[in-house]
């Protein structure tokens, strides 16, 4: 076998896989080469790399898609070799057959073993002849009752484009033209395939590393059950509550998988393990997932490492695997409001630290002053917590994520600690249904939160304001209707016995409080009204109180009109408001705005200024950070204004159409698709 020694690695990817990547090759002593869009010029993975190459435009379809410009990348830098990372071009079987043409070393399977498990139909129709276990396809043109509930999938690509769960059969032609609209705008290809959907299933997966010698390793099971829009969250290793039979016989299936096709490298074989213990065959990932790191936890491997390894055309370390060890929990950090059907947020990431320590391990493509843009998924991390156990692990990634510091836009951070420690969670009790049915619990507004403690990070949100950054504050209660009378602090004042008050907004909740203190002649800053509470320290970054005798602290910071409040137990965030509410804020009853800076990519067939329209009807699509969003009419009635077209790139706020309600109106039924992941 011939042996490629690889001096100079291309990473055909961003963010960060990119500077996963790169850490491996730099303890390895490989020269590492970036390539960045515009939007990316001053991202973290070109900043980490030796080299970078500029591909010029902003969106994926201009730039990390271009096969030919990362290629002529690669030889301009003087590359011998590309890692696909995962995503983009990673399982493009004519990028990766591009790549050995130009006499580089591609870091993946063989282009053969791309092709044939590129389409989730040929793959699955390979499996059965491996004796793979696989649920029964569907023609969707013959599907009767007794079929549903159904799943529909994109033949090509994955991350959840292209997927729906039918439940009806009116609704089942509508929903097919919708998935292969979606298929083929994000991998061209609209192939769509229906098979049953199976409820409370899990997601099991197997990790494979297979070389050119023979060698295939099933590195032990993932279970990945906990998914919005079909996109992974919480990722765990070993998957918890399987049977030694079933294990066995997943990692059996995926060594079989992966030798039907000749596999070499890493690669992912992905199971539905029905709440029978019956597992059925996904698909075949060709490339590195992204919840690697939860294996190499476990199995102390470096995947990258071995991907390189296998690419130079050497074989594994050993004929068998290493044994597994301990428990590892992989949480995905996105700027997004789960809250708000999970819309993905933009804007400066001010403050990222996520404490450092034993089992503890950060994958980023950020740093605190970066931008979280539009054009790319809203992941900012990975937090990865490995322990003894499953209980320590996940015990062990909460407090983590608990800690940590990110000040910007709104992220999934506290989402990810309640279902940590959700008891079903606590109890392995997964499946892909657990958002469905907890979204509204584990998004309440301080579900999870002390009200004492609240009420004292809102205080000391005013206690830092201005440059006297020697005031404390108190207490604060919600002013929502019904709700108690609040308790005030106030701000320094020349006159000591008058407190000033002020107003904030908690975000994103939207919860106001007030907030009122006194500093008396002695200059000591003093809660007002506030029984129990006493300020110890108070800088302009930090504050110390005392509060029935228990000693709390919190860090500070502060960004324009926003107060970040960080506690040992939870963080907040508040805008301050001003005193009087400012009319021109209000819109026009009915108005349409973007809830998020994007591109629109269609319309509802028909609409335009004077229709009817039915509340709750699609009327818009958004694109934002590789999804697609709708904008749905507020109620039924008639489309007074259309200011939104195909084309048109809009900022968050921007007007984008007004109804009109008339609920006399008979509305006009527009057949649309549903919502896309």
């Amino acid at each position: 076998m011939r042996s490629d020694v690889i001096h100079t690695l291309l990473v055909a990817n961003r963010g960060e896989i990119a500077c996963r990547i790169f850490r491996t090759c730099r303890d390895l002593g490989i020269t590492t080469v970036a390539v960045y869009s515009d939007a990316d010029a001053d991202a973290l993975h070109v900043r980490e790399a030796d080299l970078a190459v500029r591909l010029p435009g902003a969106a994926p379809a201009d730039t990390y898609l271009r096969g030919d410009l990362v290629v002529a990348a690669a030889r301009a830098a003087g590359a011998d070799a590309v890692h696909p990372g995962y995503g983009f071009l990673s399982e493009n079987a004519a990028f990766a057959a591009a790549v050995q043409d130009a006499g580089l070393v591609w870091v993946g399977p063989p282009v053969k073993a791309i092709e044939l498990m590129a389409s989730k139909t040929r793959a699955k129709e390979l499996m059965a002849g491996a004796g793979v276990p696989l649920l029964a396809p569907v023609d969707p043109a013959t599907a009767g009752p007794d079929d549903l509930p159904l799943l529909l999938k994109a033949a090509a690509g994955g991350g959840g484009r292209g997927m729906r769960i039918v439940r009806e059969l009116g609704s089942l032609p509508g929903e097919l033209l919708a998935a292969a609209a979606e298929a083929a705008s994000a991998f061209g290809d609209g192939e769509v395939f229906a098979e049953p959907y199976v409820e409370r299933g899990r997601h099991v997966e197997v990790q494979v590393m297979a070389d050119a010698h023979d060698t295939v390793w099933a590195l032990g099971t993932r279970d990945c059950s906990l998914q919005r829009r079909h996109q992974k969250v919480i990722e765990e290793a070993p998957a918890p509550g399987l049977d030694d039979a079933l294990r066995d016989r997943l990692h059996a299936a995926a060594v079989a998988a992966a030798r039907a096709v000749g596999y070499r490298g890493a690669g992912t074989v992905e199971f539905l393990v029905s709440a029978e213990g019956r597992p059925y065959f996904l698909e075949m990932n060709t490339r590195l997932q992204v919840e690697h790191p939860v294996t190499e936890a476990v199995f102390g491997l470096d995947l990258v490492a071995l991907q390189l390894r296998v690419a130079e055309g050497e074989p594994l370390p050993s004929p068998e695997p290493p044994q597994p060890s301990g428990h590892a929990v992989e949480a995905r950090l996105y700027a997004e409001d789960p809250a708000r059907d999970w819309q993905p947020q933009t804007g400066a990431l001010l403050t990222l630290e996520v404490p450092e320590g034993p089992g503890l391990r950060l994958d980023t493509g950020y740093t605190g002053g970066d931008t979280v843009g539009v054009h790319y998924d809203p992941m900012i991390a990975k937090v990865i917590a490995h322990a003894p156990t499953r209980t320590e692990a996940v015990r062990l990634l909460a407090r983590a994520l608990e800690r940590s510091r990110v000040h910007g836009p709104v992220t999934n951070r506290d989402l990810l600690v309640r279902s940590l420690r959700h008891p079903d969670f606590a109890a392995a009790r997964l499946d892909t249904g657990f958002y469905d049915r907890h979204l509204a619990d584990l998004t309440a507004p301080g579900a999870d939160r002390d009200p004492a403690t609240a009420a004292l990070a809102a205080t000391l949100a005013e206690a830092v304001r201005g440059p006297e950054a020697v005031r404390v504050a108190e207490a604060v209660r919600p002013t929502r209707p019904g709700g108690p009378a609040p308790a005030r602090f106030g701000a320094w004042r020349n006159v000591p016995s008058q407190p000033q008050r002020k107003r904030y907004r908690s975000e994103p909740d939207g919860t106001e409080h007030e907030v009122a203190y006194r500093t008396p002649r002695t200059g000591t800053p003093e809660p007002y009204e506030t029984p129990g509470t006493r300020v110890l320290t108070v800088t302009s970054d930090r504050v110390t109180l005392e509060v029935d005798g228990v000693t709390r602290h919190f860090a500070i910071t502060t960004h324009a009109d926003r107060v970040h409040v960080d506690a040992a137990d939870a963080s907040y965030t508040f805008t301050a408001l001003p005193r009087f509410t400012d009319p021109a804020t209000h819109t026009a009853p009915g108005s349409l705005l973007a809830p998020m800076p994007g591109t629109v990519v269609r319309l509802a067939e028909g609409l335009a200024a004077g229709v009817t329209v039915e509340a709750g009807q699609p009327l818009i699509w958004l694109e934002a950070m590789k999804m697609e969003h709708r904008i749905l009419a507020p109620a039924s009635g008639t489309l007074t204004a259309l200011h939104a077209a195909p084309g048109h790139q809009v900022e968050v706020g921007a007007l984008l159409a007004v109804v009109q309600e008339d609920p006399a109106a008979t509305p006009v039924p527009v057949p649309v698709p549903e919502e896309t992941a």
